[in-house]
């Protein structure tokens, strides 16, 4: 099921819990069947980055392909999405760069406040510390891709892991042993 939403008029009677946007002067009416399921405790809450390695797993066997590099920059521009929508960051409003493309904007932190997920917060403290920097920069610099000695230690180590480990916690994933030719592996079938 999805979100529905509807604009009603303010004149307009509705048996259902309107909430109020001030910001727009009108009420938006959210499907009660989508409020419920939200509300079920019993489905884990998860994160963008969450979401993304669970695409990326294969189902039965319960490991990512060796060979894709691309996820890891995918999670660590998952943290920033994450981080974006919890109000934790955002782009400068820099009427100068408006002419860069949206992956050149700095990027800067507005509440560094901890959000009790590890790696947001682990992300979220470097930022803070730092000077704007644009999304490619950090995504660089979480994910180890820099040439700045100072900067090194930014890289976010073992990101698959600790989230596969997460998910674990949560109930969506199982670990098992598997053997790859000499080596013993964890991996994490649904």
């Amino acid at each position: 099921m999805s979100l529905q939403r509807r604009r009603v008029n303010k004149g307009d009677t509705t048996e259902s819990i309107p909430q109020i946007d001030n910001e727009h002067d009108h009420k938006i009416v959210y499907d009660e069947q989508e409020a419920k399921l939200r509300d079920n405790t019993s489905v884990p809450k998860l994160t963008l980055m969450e979401e993304v390695l669970l695409m990326g797993l294969k189902d039965k066997q319960g490991y990512l392909s060796f060979w894709n590099d691309n996820i890891s920059y995918a999670l660590r521009g998952c943290i920033l999405i994450e981080l974006a929508l919890r109000g934790k960051i955002r782009c400068v409003d820099d009427p100068a760069r408006k002419r860069y493309d949206v992956s050149e904007r700095l990027i800067e932190v507005i509440d560094g406040s901890k959000t009790g997920e590890v790696l947001l917060d682990e992300s979220l403290s470097l930022m803070k510390n730092d000077p704007p920097t644009s999304i490619v920069g950090w995504i660089d610099l979480l994910s180890g891709e820099t040439w700045n000695l100072l900067k090194i230690n930014y890289q976010l180590k073992q990101v698959r892991e600790r989230l596969a480990k997460g998910l674990v916690d949560k109930g969506v994933l199982r670990t098992e042993m598997k053997n790859f030719f000499l080596f013993d592996m964890a991996t994490h079938p649904i």
